[in-house]
């Protein structure tokens, strides 16, 4: 059998019977996902068809071609790039079956309940409390930095079970209707005078244990599929000249006034380590044909946030005066979220996030150290015992 030649005989058989110049984006996608066209390597059923991942590519690019929409990456990025592939890991085939179809289409938006004011960059200190009461959970506590969680209808949680075993011990991993009366999203205004993130407050929200995603106490497990895959999507770029690294070069080529040999030498450097992490990052999607990420996504993840924020500083240098100007200082609450938008002094300001979003460079680099080189790890004062014997 031709893998190849019968995807594009199936994609071109979705194009003729959904046209997309006629249907809604959803009915599209959803018509796409029945196909097992919205990720191959998904079993059939759920997306997929049982393919191996890389043929992915085929059906992306044909849609291209054929000007059919794509999910919103700006607006579910979390959906698709993190609760998809843990769903797909980790959740029974009810849950899967609930969840994939509508968050591939967009009409259910996610976002990422794991971080705390007490448990950024150290996760597994969580805090926040989950509580069993008959077939549900009761959960109580406060998270930060929750990227979209205004307009989020479903999250991934990460609360404690167990505080009487080691913090990595006591976890377990939800989904969260955002909906619940309990809930409280507030926004928390950036550098850049938008607010993508938010603090948000649970008290007394109610989990049925029917949303429980793996077994109780194995949530740091599930955890770390999710965040491994986040930092795969973080700091994957598909495409030669993708991102911050691209448009430096496009302005480069169109405004020969503004080169200089010692910007010359500066751009070729950044070039080529952009495109070297764009090769090093192919080479960890082609290693996900194997299974989850694993951490070398980390590596990925802190070249990304160094090279981006290297680059949109290097855009400023290159055009002094277009740091001058910013378009506008209103809180915006943002719908989608984008690294790329707007003048150069708005990405030289969000590129500040990306060494602290998706997990620290300083935590990448432990877990690079550690997980990768296989050096000594930390010292951990607070390893093997109890929760609620740890100082806090």
């Amino acid at each position: 059998m031709d893998n190849a030649r019968d995807l594009r005989e199936r994609v071109d058989d979705l194009l003729f019977q959904h046209d997309p110049g006629r249907l809604s984006t959803e009915e599209f996608l959803g018509a796409r996902f029945d196909a097992g066209l919205a990720w191959v390597h998904f079993p059939e059923g759920l997306g997929g068809l049982g393919l191996p991942r890389e043929l992915n590519a085929i059906v992306e690019e044909r849609l291209a071609e054929a000007g059919a929409p794509a999910p919103d990456a700006s607006r579910n990025g979390i959906g698709l790039g993190m609760a998809a592939p843990t769903l797909l890991a980790f959740g029974t085939e009810e849950q899967q079956r609930r969840y994939l179809r509508p968050l591939f289409t967009c009409e259910e938006i996610w976002c990422q309940l794991f971080s705390e004011p007490g448990a950024g960059s150290d996760l597994a200190a969580v805090a926040t409390r989950a509580v069993p009461d008959g077939d549900t959970w009761v959960v109580d506590g406060q998270k930060v930095w929750t990227s979209g969680a205004h307009n989020a209808q479903r999250a991934i949680l990460v609360a404690r079970t167990d505080v009487h075993v080691p913090k990595h011990a006591g976890l377990s991993y939800f989904v969260v209707d955002m909906s619940d009366p309990g809930l409280d999203v507030r926004p928390l205004r950036q550098i850049t005078g938008e607010a993508e993130f938010n603090e948000v407050f649970l008290s007394g929200v109610r989990v049925p244990d029917a949303d429980r995603i793996g077994a109780v106490g194995e949530g740091w497990k599930v955890a770390t599929t999710t965040l491994n895959n986040e930092r795969v999507a973080i700091g994957a770029g598909a495409d030669r000249e993708a991102g911050q690294i691209g448009l430096v070069a496009r302005r480069w080529r169109e405004e020969p006034e503004l080169r200089t040999a010692a910007a010359h030498e500066e751009l070729l450097r950044w070039w080529v380590e952009s495109e070297v992490t764009r090769i090093a990052g192919e080479r960890v999607r082609q290693q996900l044909a194997a299974g989850q990420p694993g951490p070398e996504s980390s590596a990925m993840k802190l070249a990304f946030a160094q090279q981006a924020q290297a680059i949109t500083g290097f855009a400023l240098e290159l055009d002094p005066d277009a740091g001058l100007l910013y378009d506008d200082w209103t809180m915006v609450r943002s719908v989608s979220a984008s690294f790329l938008g707007r003048e150069p002094g708005f990405r030289y300001l969000r590129a500040k996030g990306n060494s602290i979003e998706g997990g620290t460079s300083e935590i990448m680099r432990n877990v690079i150290a550690e997980r990768v080189l296989g050096l000594p790890a930390e010292q951990r004062p607070d390893k093997g015992v109890p929760f609620n014997e740890v100082p806090r």
